[in-house]
């Protein structure tokens, strides 16, 4: 399993990943596994300062996701470069994730909860909901984007998908040993978040709560799904 993709994360934004898988990212990574990122979004709108420029802060974000994927044991970024407040369920959006699909062949994506209630960025709603269709049925139908046959890219199935912020989870990851290589890494995105003491303890209790009935102390809850074929 070491050198075929485990888990793929799909994420809107960079940051989002580490906000929402993390600490299951540095677990796997930890135990030998390959995870690839694909950072939909360059993030380029996120601030609220005046003079920042779009195109600078594109680049700075996407220094920080490296720099996050790199503490984290990420084995491939992938960039698609679509503009902050951009993604459309489209074609072109749709064929860029069974691209990477297809090309690193996961067992398992992660992604954003498309189905979360009200007070959800429009982003992370489209990612979620692209990246299920590009799961099932694109990725695993060969008439499907026949054009990446072409570029060498045949079928694949995963076999699973797991969303965080999922208002009904079903799935947890002790992350108790890994939630500081969590916090380590969400502190490289240093243009989105500043990790205070106050911050890293409103993590540990929210990690705390995840946690609820386990016998491990911090956890990620995600709602998860195993595709049937």
């Amino acid at each position: 399993m070491k050198n075929e993709t485990y888990l793929m994360v799909i994420s809107p934004h960079p940051d989002d990943c580490e906000f929402g898988v993390a600490g299951t990212v540095a677990k796997l990574t930890q135990e030998g596994k390959k995870v690839v990122y694909v950072i939909c979004t360059n993030g380029d709108k996120g601030t609220s300062d005046r003079k920042m420029k779009p195109e600078k802060l594109a680049k700075i974000r996407e220094e920080e996701q490296l720099a996050a994927a790199k503490v984290l044991g990420v084995s491939d970024v992938v960039f698609l470069h679509y503009p902050d407040q951009g993604l459309e369920d489209n074609h072109e959006f749709r064929r860029d994730l069974v691209r990477a699909i297809r090309r690193y062949r996961p067992f398992a994506v992660a992604t954003a909860d498309p189905y979360r209630k009200y007070m959800w960025h429009r982003d992370h709603r489209i990612a979620g909901i692209v990246a299920l269709d590009a799961v099932y049925p694109y990725s695993r139908d060969h008439l499907a984007y026949p054009e990446l046959l072409d570029e060498g890219l045949e079928p694949h199935k995963v076999r699973e998908m797991w969303f965080w912020g999922a208002e009904e989870p079903n799935y947890k990851m002790d992350i108790t040993d890994t939630i500081d290589t969590k916090l380590v890494a969400l502190g490289c995105h240093k243009s989105q978040v500043d990790i205070t003491p106050e911050m890293r303890n409103r993590m540990k209790d929210f990690a705390r709560m995840n946690a609820k009935g386990e016998k491990f102390e911090l956890a990620e809850a995600f709602h998860r799904i195993e595709m049937r074929y």
